[in-house]
């Protein structure tokens, strides 16, 4: 099961702009570390605060920019690959430094859309989620 880490975090030192501090990087570090050893992060990022953001509201398929991020503090994310949302909390429960909420959320799998697409579109699907790997790979090695 795949699972989004939502970070949300201190809006005050969020919107300060301050970067995080040399310890907490390594703390925060240091358990990546950990759950890429154990397999199960698939990817992640800390974000810039929301007020370098841009939102774009679709309305009657015109499309309005606007500087900001959405409302609410958002600090980063990370992607987990996982048996169960137990596991899942388990290691959430061990993040350095969170002075926060942090929400998870599972993603869909390809399989759950089995009933209403194509087996066309599900192929499809592979094609891309390889591509991607591929494309992460060449970049991983430097070509």
């Amino acid at each position: 099961m795949n699972f989004m880490i939502i970070l949300r975090g201190n809006e005050k030192q969020n919107t300060s702009g301050n970067m995080p501090s040399e310890e907490m990087l390594t703390e925060m570090n240091k358990f990546n570390e950990e759950l890429v050893n154990a397999g199960v992060m698939i990817g992640g990022e800390g974000l810039h605060p929301a007020s370098e953001g841009v939102r774009v509201t679709f309305k009657d398929g015109k499309a309005t920019v606007a500087d900001g991020a959405s409302p609410g503090v958002l600090d980063g994310f990370w992607l987990w690959k996982v048996k169960s949302v137990e596991e899942a909390i388990d290691w959430l429960k061990r993040i350095p430094n969170v002075d926060g909420e942090v929400e998870i959320r599972q993603a869909f799998e390809t399989e759950e859309f089995s009933d209403i697409i194509s087996p066309e579109a599900v192929e499809q699907e592979e094609r891309l989620r390889q591509k991607i790997a591929d494309q992460n790979a060449k970049a991983a090695s430097g070509r």
